[in-house]
This record gives C-alpha cells, structure tokens and sequence, in this order.
C-alpha cells in the first residue's frame, strides 16, 4: 500500500492539469478506489481532493509570479474556464488572489509533495478478528451530520441526546444480529472522509435481513460480506479514534485485506456512567486485497 500511495502522488504530479484516473490506477495497483482514498486520506491527514487541489495551486503560483502570461492563458492550462472561477481556487489555498501575488509577489502557501515512507510501529498488538456475516439491516434513527476525526462529535451528542430515555430501552429489545446491542452507525461516508463533510449517523441496532423495520425508524441495509472487527478499551473516545486511525497505518499495510464500501459500526460492549471510559468494538466491512 505504501508503495501504490507513492505511485498515487507521482501519477497526480505528472497529471496535474489533467483529469486524473484515480479508478485506472487503482485497478491496475489491484485494489479500488474508495479504499485508495480512505487510505490517503487517513495517512495523509487530508483528502486527496484538497491535495491535487493545493498542489495545483502551488504550481500555478510559480506561473503567475513568473508574470510571461496573462492570467486567463494561466487559468485555462490549469483547468480553469474563467480568471474568475480560477481566481476563488487561487485565493482559497493562497489567501491572496492571482493579481495581488503577482503585484506582491505573495503571500504564498505551498503545499509541498507528500512521500509516505514505512515505519517501524505495531510494538501494541491489534486485537481483531474477522467476521462473515449474512446480509443484515440496521434500524434506528438516523441523521447527517459533519465528520468531525477528533474528540465528540456534538451534532451527535445533540442526536442522541433528543431521544427519550425510553427509546434505547425500545431499540435494545428489537436487537436479534450481531453486532450486538446499541450501535453507533457511519453510512454514506465521503471516500475522502474530508473533515467536515457530512455524513449519515444511525443511533440503532442491528437485524436479520427478514426482521421487519417499524415504520418509525430508518434503515439501512447491509450487503453480505467480511468484517474487520477491532477490540478497543480505554478513554472514550480517544482510544476509539486512535484504533480507528491505527487501520490505517498499521492494520490495513500488515494484512491481505482492504476496506469495501458500507457503514463502519461501533457497538458499545462496556461504559463508565459519565461515559469517560467505554470497551467498544469497531467494524470495518473489508474484502480481501
């Protein structure tokens, strides 16, 4: 995977005023397009959007303060229509626009070409196993909200909270699949998994696919297939957040396997009262590599 993300960066550095074939790419690498996101994402701290998009606006920074062409022949070799569209690309990475810098000669924010290298880490094993289940639904009450990658998510909180006591008792009774239990559900996840994108959060339990969904709740249906299942202990949701993370650079670059798209689900087994510490498991629908 280190070596396929490499060829991701050169493929996006000598394509960079093209439209890029980040699915060809992927096939010819052996793997998908979703997961190659998810992992550059999840390495790169962020999505792979936002860094073709500063990278392109580093390289067109050079040509504006160069000053040997005007700004529209600038914008249109850079996959722009108009100075206009061009310039509000131009002012988002850089702060300035295109005819300020070239007065000024700044300021600039170059984002430099990002190499993953391999390091030495895994010294904490992974407790994981993997799973095949049977297609499966999940019900309860859903809702979008922004990702946010760092601590609680208050749009959730907010979510959750809105729910009578008596609901999670509800829920809990109608559970009969595994994972058990109140589950906290991701669905409809940007590949890039970009901070603030939204996303659809399900408050609810997991069901056999014949189980009847009452018509007060959401569904999400779930095809059959293999999942990574990840133990986690510990301060919530810190180490919830740094298992997540840990898939991806460490798990998923150890082991024959990659994430397929589906809901990442996480079922609370054991929770202090104030919900400062939790036991969780974390499923990540995966297929092999």
């Amino acid at each position: 995977m280190i070596a396929t993300l490499n060829r991701l960066v050169d493929h996006v550095e000598r394509h960079l005023t093209d439209e890029l074939d980040i699915g060809g790419l992927a096939a010819a690498a052996g793997t998908t397009e979703y997961h190659l996101r998810r992992m550059f994402s999840s390495l790169a701290g962020m999505p792979l959007s936002e860094y073709v998009r500063r990278r392109r606006m580093t390289v067109a920074a050079a040509d504006v303060v160069r000053g040997t062409e005007d700004l529209l022949s600038i914008a249109v070799r850079h996959g722009y229509t108009s100075t206009e569209a061009f310039g509000r690309a131009f002012r988002a990475v850089h702060g300035a626009g295109p005819g300020e810098v070239r007065r000024d000669g700044g300021p600039l924010r170059t984002q430099p070409q990002v190499r993953f290298r391999l390091t030495v880490e895994g010294s904490s094993p992974m407790d994981t196993r993997i799973v095949e289940r049977p297609a499966f639904r999940l019900i309860g009450h859903a809702a979008r909200v922004p990702l946010i990658h760092h601590g609680v998510n208050p749009h959730i909180q907010r979510h959750i909270a809105a729910l009578p006591p008596q609901e999670h008792a509800r829920l809990k009774s109608l559970s009969n699949a595994d994972p058990g239990g109140l589950l906290q559900v991701s669905d409809d996840v940007d590949p890039d998994a970009a901070e603030g994108s939204e996303l659809t959060y399900l408050h609810g339990v997991a069901v056999t696919q014949d189980t009847p969904a009452p018509e007060d709740l959401d569904t999400v249906e779930v095809p059959a297939g293999r999942w990574a299942v990840f133990h986690t202990a510990g301060p919530f949701p810190q180490e919830l957040q740094s298992t997540w993370a840990a898939t991806a650079t460490e798990w998923f670059p150890s082991n024959p396997w990659r994430l397929r798209p589906g809901p990442s689900i996480v079922a609370m087994l054991d929770r202090a009262a104030d919900l400062s510490t939790a036991t969780c498991e974390l499923w990540l629908p995966v297929e092999p590599a």
